[in-house]
C-alpha cells in the first residue's frame, strides 16, 4: 500500500519571498509541497481577518502549516481556521513572552511606528548602496529574498508583529529554533528543537538539516 501524501505548506518570514524555500527539498513520493506568498493587507486588518484570508490559498484539509520568523505568527493564526496535520514554526515564537525585551519595549513606546518603512520601500537596487565585498553579497541576498517592500505591508507587519498578544501556543504546536538567532535569541524560546549553529535565516542556510529532519518531524518519528 502506498504512503499517503502529506500536503506541506510554507509561509515565508517578513517582507521575504517565497523564494526562500527555493532549497528545501522534500521526498516528493511522501510530500507535495506549496508556498503561500504574502498579500497586501487591508487598512488597519487585524492579524485574525488577515489569517483568513492566507487561508484561502490552503486547499488540503489536514495539511501541514510551516511559517518562518513572522510567517510563524501567521501560521499559527492560520490554524485556528484549518484543520491542520502538523503545526510548525521556525525562528519564530510561540507567545508576546518569547519576545526579546527590544520588541517589548518598543511595543510600550510604540517606536515601531518611526521605522522609516518608506525609504526601503522605494530601494529597487541595494546593492548599489553598499560598500565592500560582502556588503554587496549581502545587499544582493536581500534584494532577492526581501521582495516584499510595498510600504502598507511593511507597516502592517511590523505593528503587528510587535502588537501581538497571544499568551497560550496553540496545542502540538512544534518550534525549531536556532541558537545562534539574534534576532528572537533561543534564552527566551521555551520548549523547542534546537539547531546547533542555526541563525535567523537558517532555512536558508541549513536546508541541508530541514531536508533531513522534516520528513521525521511531519510523520512523526521524531521529537
Amino acid at each position: 500500500m502506498s504512503q499517503e501524501v502529506s500536503h506541506v505548506y510554507f509561509v515565508p518570514g517578513m517582507a521575504a519571498d517565497v523564494s526562500i524555500f527555493e532549497f528545501i527539498d522534500l521526498p516528493k513520493d511522501q510530500f507535495k509541497c506549496y508556498t503561500l506568498p504574502w498579500k497586501i493587507p487591508d487598512k488597519n486588518e487585524p492579524i485574525e481577518e488577515y489569517a483568513k484570508r492566507m487561508c484561502e490559498g490552503v486547499e488540503h484539509e489536514n495539511c501541514v502549516l510551516i511559517g518562518v520568523s513572522f510567517g510563524g505568527l501567521i501560521v499559527q493564526e492560520m490554524c485556528k481556521h484549518l484543520k491542520v496535520k502538523k503545526l510548525i514554526i521556525v525562528s519564530s515564537v510561540k507567545t508576546r513572552h518569547e519576545f526579546p525585551k527590544r520588541i517589548k519595549l518598543a511595543r510600550k513606546t510604540k517606536a515601531y511606528k518611526l521605522l522609516p518603512t518608506s525609504i526601503v520601500s522605494k530601494i529597487e537596487d541595494w546593492e548599489k548602496l553598499a560598500f565592500g565585498d560582502f556588503a554587496k553579497k549581502r545587499a544582493v541576498l536581500y534584494q532577492k529574498y526581501l521582495s516584499m517592500n510595498d510600504k502598507r505591508y511593511l507597516d502592517w507587519a511590523i505593528e503587528t508583529l510587535v502588537c501581538w498578544d497571544q499568551e497560550i501556543p496553540p496545542k502540538g504546536v512544534i518550534h525549531i529554533h536556532g541558537n545562534k538567532d539574534i534576532v528572537f535569541p533561543i534564552s527566551n524560546i521555551d520548549q523547542c528543537i534546537t539547531v546547533n549553529k542555526g541563525t535567523h535565516v537558517m532555512i536558508l542556510n541549513r536546508a541541508k538539516w530541514f531536508n533531513k529532519n522534516l520528513p521525521e518531524i511531519i510523520n512523526g518519528n521524531m521529537y
